[in-house]
């Protein structure tokens, strides 16, 4: 039973009480596992351009650019870096004081490697009044790592990633946030101007403002291009409720309900405020030096080709279908088309009048579209690529999570650890139809694809619900295009020693 106080409480969130109850609901009913088809792989689901497509590739996404288009680089750059420091909030706590784990030696035996050292030794001699070689031989090891962590120091356990300085350079070290200001120069500025928009926690909101205004010139003037920055927050609305073990609302100490963030599901609320011909979705840790960045631009511009390319196939089927002037072998023709380069496949599409037919086409080819970069399954963790069945009967290409996939059948299991890729994040959309509105991105949200997990809060267990995933099933009623790229353009940073790997130095 919702009180006067509950109410109010979700009022000021932009929560109705509908939605609330709604959320209430699945807690009961729980999320449908979804029904696979196959992995998605090369030849069924994924496409391998050789070296002369992919040049090809790269002139058509050249020459769409030339005509002015707005293209947008977006980033979700909410992430706090804390989980990057498990390990090491863990050793500052511990009861020993030398390096003890396999983590902790090789942290402290590649300290100088980092591109954050320097900042470090300056901390270290401020705080500590010595430098962070003194430190370590005087086994003052936990010191160190406190200054790199903690809010006197550095405070690398609370900022966001995008924050950290990741990579050195001859004129000084880059967070991740800089490399995207690059990235975005690189490949997606129209006419010499690069838009990028972060979405950044409120906490965070003016400490990456002052960065980027700190920083944006240098970049300009390097690349010879303006930037145009803007960012945006996970909305409050889009916060869920957490439900006590039996379903009933979860409530604080002072009897309020506790809400929590919905997961990255929530920005499909930012992307749709996003006016832009093509956006770029792209991690804010999934970054290179710029001595690696060549591929990762290759790669950019071919997927991004692909996408204007099918884009304006089905633009000249949808003014061919709305004309209503066709002919048996133009709908034949735009079958094999939705078939074979969307994917998108109706078992009894031949059953269909006439009339049917034409909605049927017109539905797949009217709405937004996708094309996604997936790599060699190397054991990462991640989404797969995969072949789904929808729920109005069609299969279609959908990334899963293995939250979405039934555990206990085993036919599933196999094809969601024999899959040959998975998902980097590594997407390029098009969110606008053929006559230049903006999709409702909300409207092709599949809201059945959420899921719960098993969290607690002061001692006390609880379920979170987690909204549909922004590049699942936020994205399920999309064209999806599976396009195979190097591993290399994958370098994310889980944990801090991630920065030692080569294509971080």
């Amino acid at each position: 039973m919702l009180t006067q106080q509950d109410l109010k409480q979700i009022a000021e969130k932009g929560i109705s009480e509908e939605k609330l109850n709604y959320q209430l609901g699945q807690f009961k009913t729980g999320f449908p596992f979804l029904k696979l088809k196959a992995a998605a792989s090369i030849g069924a689901g994924i496409v391998s351009p050789d070296e002369a497509e992919r040049k090809q590739l790269v002139d058509t996404w050249n020459d769409y650019k030339a005509q002015g288009k707005r293209i947008v680089k977006f980033v979700p750059a909410s992430g706090a870096a804390s989980r990057m420091f498990k390990d090491m909030f863990a050793f500052v706590d511990a009861d020993y004081d030398v390096p003890t784990t396999d983590f902790e030696k090789k942290y402290f035996a590649n300290i100088e490697k980092f591109a954050f050292y320097d900042a470090l030794n300056e901390t270290c001699k401020k705080n500590e009044g010595k430098t962070v070689a003194e430190l370590i031989a005087d086994g003052n090891y936990k010191a160190v790592a406190a200054n790199m962590l903690k809010a006197e120091g550095l405070n690398y356990g609370q900022l966001p990633k995008g924050m950290l300085l990741f990579h050195k350079y001859d004129e000084g070290a880059r967070t991740p946030m800089e490399e995207h200001l690059v990235e975005g120069a690189l490949y997606a500025a129209s006419e010499g101007k690069s838009i990028v928009h972060f979405t950044v926690s409120h906490e965070h909101l003016d400490f990456f403002k002052n960065k980027v205004a700190e920083k944006v010139q240098y970049f300009a003037d390097k690349f010879g291009v303006t930037y145009d920055i803007s960012f945006s927050e996970q909305k409050p609305s889009t916060d869920t409720v957490a439900a006590n073990p039996d379903g009933t609302p979860f409530r604080n100490n002072d009897g309020s309900l506790l809400f929590r963030p919905g997961g990255h599901g929530a920005l499909i609320e930012n992307l749709n405020e996003i006016d832009a011909d093509v956006i770029f979705i792209k991690n804010i840790d999934n970054v290179v030096p710029d001595r690696l960045k060549p591929e990762t631009v290759e790669y950019k511009q071919v997927i991004a080709g692909i996408l204007v390319k099918l884009q304006q196939k089905a633009f000249e089927y949808l003014r061919l279908l709305d004309s209503g002037s066709y002919s048996h072998e133009q709908i034949e023709e735009i079958i094999r088309f939705v078939q074979q380069d969307l994917c998108c496949r109706k078992a009894d599409i031949k059953e269909l009048e006439d009339a049917e037919l034409v909605i049927y086409l017109r539905k797949k080819l009217n709405r937004p579209m996708r094309v996604c970069g997936v790599v060699k399954n190397v054991g990462e963790p991640g989404g797969g690529p995969f072949l789904t069945y929808n729920q109005d009967g069609t299969v279609s290409l959908q990334i899963l999570e293995s939250s979405q996939i039934d555990k206990s059948n085993e036919e599933y299991m196999k094809m969601f650890t024999q899959g040959t890729h998975f998902n980097p994040v590594d997407l390029v959309c098009a969110v606008k139809d053929y006559k230049g509105q903006a999709f409702n991105l909300p409207e092709f949200v599949d809201q059945t694809t959420g899921f719960i997990s098993q969290k607690s809060k002061s001692g006390k267990e609880l379920q979170a619900l987690e909204l549909p995933g922004l590049w699942n099933g936020a994205m399920s009623d999309w064209n999806t295009i599976f396009v195979e790229v190097p591993l290399g353009t994958f370098n994310p940073v889980k944990t801090v020693n991630d920065l030692l790997r080569e294509q971080h130095q």
